[in-house]
């Protein structure tokens, strides 16, 4: 039977879990076995740089911390080592990043195993899905272009219609 003192610790670190889950936007969880130090240090930077929280955590705690957030349907991928990428802005940073990470080192022990995006819990396959999907900076920049065509080609209608009229008069 643990101490009053480590119980103490405990409830606090599942208290502190909880309240990361419920203000975050997204997060996912990955296996990270098979991942060197080198490969850990690099991934941990990019996860800083973006503003993501990227630690390993005991299953226990993780699902005692589910259970309190609404995530429940997240306990059954807690087997075996897991780590987490909690983001509070961005919602599919952390499954962009895992995505790409896991599919640059080809690395068949580090796997994405399910992820969350407010309530809604997605699969291996839904994270996946969900890190093929651009930054919010490309889609804007994206949307700018589709809307920058059709803009110059009525401005360039505009001046020609101001043209043959100035050059009618």
């Amino acid at each position: 039977m643990p101490s009053e003192k480590t119980l103490l610790a405990k409830q606090e670190r599942v208290a502190e879990l909880t309240e990361m889950l419920k203000n975050s936007a997204a997060g996912v969880l990955v296996s990270y076995e098979g991942i060197t130090v080198e490969q850990d240090t690099k991934l941990r930077k990019e996860m800083r740089e973006a503003g993501i929280k990227y630690f390993v955590e005991k299953n226990t705690m993780l699902r005692f911390a589910f259970n309190n957030a609404g995530l429940e349907s997240l306990n059954s991928v807690l087997e075996g080592t897991t780590a987490i990428a909690i983001s509070n802005d961005d919602q599919t940073a952390p499954a962009r990043i895992l995505g790409k990470f896991a599919e640059e080192s080809k690395l068949e022990s580090f796997k994405l195993k399910a992820g969350y995006i407010g309530e809604e819990i997605y699969d291996e396959n839904g994270v996946l899905a969900l890190s093929k999907i651009p930054s919010r900076d490309v889609l804007l920049a994206q949307l700018v272009g589709s809307l920058q065509g059709p803009i110059q080609k009525l401005a360039a209608t505009l001046q020609a219609v101001v043209d043959k009229e100035n050059g009618a008069a």
